[in-house]
């Protein structure tokens, strides 16, 4: 899962990112209003954590760009702003929750999860299609009841996959989705043909009722034929 953290304080940028990063997100960051617009406008994520006071615009101009531009992310606004009015119009504007400063990590990890499920998962917190069972709480996969052993990257572009069945998924949007900012340095993507590789394999050694299909030069597609 992939979180946009927009947040201008560096210590509590460095500490969102930290935490979040313990739990296996994928984190990219924006400090001002016009790197945030930049990101949100170029590429896509699960959840975005949003402050409302940002050097060069206001949060709630933000929600109000990603409305225009139907923008699908799921959206937390983490506000030092306590105000009902505040409150009122970003929830308005398509914010999920809002979250006022301070907060104990754990209650934003588990708003994080809550605006996954709901998003991503119809509210379910284990992910079924066919045989293939997910809890991406736990990262943890399964096949017919049993475990399926998957390193960080492998279980991340599973997830991706079965969130995107049965649509296909460009190997860029797949590279920017599971490896984020890093992807900038890759001169191919030949590393997400290694993972792709052995994670093929893995689903059909332990009978998956889902496959990878290859589109040659294009991307991957997860089917259940």
């Amino acid at each position: 899962m992939k979180i946009l953290v927009i947040e201008d304080e560096p210590q509590m940028q460095a500490t969102l990112v930290r935490s979040l990063q313990q739990e296996h997100y994928l984190v990219e960051t924006a400090s001002d209003y016009d790197s945030a617009l930049e990101k949100v406008a170029l590429y896509a994520y699960d959840c975005i954590l949003l402050d409302l006071n940002l050097p060069g615009g206001n949060g709630l101009a933000l929600l109000e760009e990603l409305k225009k531009q139907q923008k699908t992310e799921g959206v937390i606004i983490v506000s030092a702003r306590n105000s009902v009015d505040d409150k009122i119009q970003g929830l308005e504007l398509g914010a999920d929750d809002y979250l006022p400063k301070p907060f104990h990590m754990a209650e934003l990890h588990a708003r994080v999860k809550s605006v996954l499920r709901r998003r991503k998962f119809e509210g379910q917190p284990l992910v079924q299609l066919r045989n293939l069972q997910i809890d991406p709480d736990r990262h943890q996969a399964w096949v017919a009841g049993q475990e399926l052993v998957l390193n960080r990257k492998e279980f991340d572009i599973l997830l991706y996959l079965v969130t995107n069945k049965d649509r296909l998924v460009s190997k860029t949007a797949l590279a920017e989705h599971v490896w984020g900012d890093y992807i900038d340095q890759a001169d191919n993507y030949e590393f997400i043909y290694s993972q792709i590789k052995n994670l093929r394999k893995k689903l059909k050694d332990h009978g998956a009722g889902v496959e990878i299909q290859a589109i040659y030069g294009i991307g991957y597609k997860l089917v259940s034929p």
